[in-house]
């Protein structure tokens, strides 16, 4: 028998800590306190994944991660070639969703794993395509008022108060809500961890 490994996540997102926790983990929780404003990619799928690089690359420096897989996932939307984050205030939220109504955007979430016992890292981009509805301006105006998109990349998110809002998606829905559960799988599998290992 195998000592429990320690999942760290380094990530301030209630959402992710929530998917993680449904799936049998019980990570803990360590923010990266990365300037995501210093970082640029050139392209939107890029930058998510060294979004997502830099915030587990700053945890698993620290003295409390030794020996810990620390997982780092950053979402941003890619929308007319353009990476789009968490929006600044209620104006630009509001802009963004009547520029988003009606079409499709792609929502990129990077992710990287470190295990700092064996020094071995991985990392890639996961993608969903999500297909926007039309709400009315009074309903992009109570739901900006509500503060939510305000806390999460490209102004929705799909366990929330935007979700009447969203037509469908095409891909991993857990990716859209910030970490995908597959991608993870598939990212532990290549630095010779077993999810299931992880498990609490």
């Amino acid at each position: 028998m195998t000592a429990q490994r320690t999942l760290i996540l380094a990530s301030a997102s209630p959402a992710r800590l929530g998917l993680l926790r449904q799936s049998g983990f019980a990570p803990e929780v360590i923010v990266s306190g990365v300037d995501e404003d210093a970082l640029s990619a050139g392209t939107p799928a890029d930058l998510a994944r060294v979004l997502a690089e830099a915030k587990a690359t700053a945890v698993a420096g620290l003295a409390e991660a030794d020996g810990a897989i620390v997982v780092g996932c950053d979402s941003v939307l890619e929308l007319d070639g353009q990476a789009l984050g968490k929006p600044a205030d209620a104006e630009e939220a509001t802009a963004r969703w009547k520029s988003m109504r009606g079409r499709a955007g792609v929502l990129r979430t990077g992710h990287c794993v470190i295990d700092t016992a064996s020094g071995r890292r991985t990392s890639a981009t996961a993608s969903t395509t999500v297909h926007f509805g039309e709400p009315t301006d009074a309903e992009v105006a109570a739901y900006v008022a509500s503060g939510e998109p305000l806390h999460v990349a490209g102004a929705f998110t799909l366990d929330g108060r935007s979700a009447p809002f969203i037509e469908g998606i095409e891909g991993d829905a857990g990716n859209v809500i910030g970490l995908s559960l597959p991608m993870l799988r598939t990212l532990l599998a290549e630095i010779g961890v077993g999810i299931t290992d992880l498990w609490a």
